[in-house]
């Protein structure tokens, strides 16, 4: 099962990633940041900026984008950083890129859920899938931007009306993993860098699913505190909303995460094999037709799909209920397009 083929993606595989600079033999890849100027945007280019994995950086949003790239230009890595900014130059940011990773967007403030972003989002993620799908095709692109569950599917529909094939379409869950690690190192007094639990589903609250039974290392928690502990990883964004206090939301851990999530995928570009991360993709793992799972990563995207997994009962559970609210948010997403563009 899932414990026995993955292979963790921890907190020390990221950081021999970004410290390790002359032991690195690999391709290093061209990536694309869309949104480089915002709170994710920023942290999520610097790690970039400083991994061995990248050789040209390309930074694009509506403003800022020079500076930001002007800034970043300065360290002394090797990746080269160019900057974007403006409609009239989203086609030259994407020329070449391999990877995009996308956090553009607005913001949730307190109160907000990810669906209040839709509106303001939707539209933002489907212009940029439009301008990927155009120029760049074959780009692996990591979504991030909220709603996830309703983006992915826009994204994807977008690149089926432009005649671009969808199959490298991923949406970041990688920060409910990140947060679910911590969060039972944290209740077990564990290295939390050593710490692997699985989140399927999705990314918004209870579509959030952590598989505390296929956790590595085992683990265990009575039914009371399994309950809280799930319900916290599903509610961990508005935790640091309420604590940023109308000041943002969670961008610092989500640079981390996506930029795992870029690190993984470059290096399954590379050719490495057991890199393993979960993701929001299409999917007929379960009814809804957009599921996280862990996927093995390839050269051209998802070499496998390792599936639930053994689930308990109190996990398969929370798949039932997720199903409903996610098949919703995705004909949210489709819809969009259809109308829209």
């Amino acid at each position: 099962m899932f414990s026995r083929i993955t292979k963790p993606q921890t907190a020390n595989a990221f950081s021999h990633l970004i410290k390790n600079f002359s032991t690195t033999n690999t391709a290093c890849r061209r990536v694309a940041v869309m949104g480089a100027s915002g709170g994710i945007g920023q942290p999520l280019s610097l790690l970039l900026k400083n991994s061995p994995l990248v050789t040209q950086l390309s930074l694009y949003d509506i403003v800022h984008t020079p500076g930001v790239a002007a800034d970043l230009s300065h360290i002394n890595s090797p990746a080269k950083v160019t900057g974007y900014v403006g409609p009239d130059q989203l086609a030259d940011s994407l020329k070449g890129a391999e990877v995009v990773v996308i956090p553009a967007g607005v913001p949730r403030k307190p109160g907000m859920t990810r669906d209040d972003l839709f509106n303001t989002n939707a539209s933002i993620v489907a212009n940029l899938a439009k301008a990927c799908a155009e120029t760049c095709p074959s780009a692996m692109i990591c979504i991030i931007s909220n709603p996830v569950n309703s983006t992915v599917p826009i994204a994807t529909e977008v690149y089926k009306k432009v005649g671009a094939d969808p199959i490298r379409i991923f949406g970041v869950t990688t920060l409910d993993i990140v947060r679910a690690n911590m969060f039972v190192a944290e209740l077990k007094g564990l290295d939390p860098t050593t710490v692997n639990i699985p989140v399927i589903g999705g990314h918004a609250g209870i579509t959030i699913i952590p598989l505390i039974s296929q956790a590595t290392p085992a683990v265990e928690f009575p039914p009371d505190q399994l309950k809280a502990l799930t319900e916290r990883i599903q509610d961990a964004g508005t935790e640091v909303v309420k604590a940023k206090a109308g000041a943002g939301s969670a961008t610092l851990s989500m640079a981390f995460a996506g930029a795992r999530f870029a690190f993984s995928m470059i290096r399954a570009l590379n050719g490495e094999e057991g890199v393993v991360e979960c993701a929001y993709i299409r999917s007929n793992v379960t009814e809804a037709t957009y599921f996280s799972t862990p996927l093995v990563l390839g050269p051209n995207g998802m070499a496998k799909n390792l599936g639930l997994g053994k689930l308990s009962a109190y996990e398969s559970g929370l798949v039932e209920g997720a199903i409903a609210e996610l098949k919703g948010s995705i004909k949210k997403g489709e819809a969009f397009v259809a109308n829209n563009m």
